[in-house]
């Protein structure tokens, strides 16, 4: 299909006894908007001129007519060299040894870790063994008297350990599990 030469589609005509069947007519351009940016522009720009400083008609000079006056071999001056540093800080700094007392980390109580408490010991078997398909040892214990029994992990001799643990069991959609500094 030729689109370089493709006429416009005809328009379609509006039906009769609907609104729009009046002869349309164009838009007119809204001079007073373009003579305001006009005027704008022209401000602008003898604003920038303004700014810049100096005769808007002004030529700058070429390197011809330049006010500099240009050196001589004579007037030429010499780079003065490098001064000595006065200072000895580098020198200092790179023998200088720093001693640190790094006091040694307090353990506390070993850490459990209880992922559920239940009523009926198959509920508590059975988070139990989902936690054991991650490749976690967890215990049942009976507790008040035996009408609870709950889901333990550890101990544990760091949090960071227990978090390690418990960070694994959520990402395996286990949640829910506390760590608390327990002793059974």
């Amino acid at each position: 299909m030729d689109y370089a030469n493709r006429k416009r589609p005809p328009q379609r005509k509006p039906a009769k006894g609907k609104r729009g069947s009046q002869k349309q007519t164009e838009r007119q351009v809204p001079w007073g908007i373009v003579t305001l940016a006009v005027v704008l522009v022209v401000a602008l720009v003898a604003g920038l001129r303004f700014i810049a400083g100096g005769n808007p008609d002004a030529v700058p000079p070429t390197s011809s007519e330049s006010h500099l006056p240009t050196p001589t071999n004579n007037q030429v001056e010499a780079i003065p060299e490098k001064p000595e540093e006065r200072w000895q800080y580098i020198e200092e700094l790179e023998n200088l040894e720093v001693e640190v007392d790094v006091p040694e980390r307090e353990l506390g109580p070993p850490k459990l870790m209880q992922c559920g408490s239940f009523r009926s010991k198959s509920d508590a078997e059975r988070l139990r063994a989902a936690i054991a398909l991650q490749g976690l040892e967890a215990n049942v214990y009976r507790s008040n008297g035996g009408s609870w029994y709950r889901v333990v992990l550890g101990p544990y001799e760091t949090k960071r350990a227990a978090e390690k643990d418990r960070h694994k069991l959520q990402r395996a959609r286990i949640h829910g599990c506390q760590i608390w500094n327990w002793n059974l």
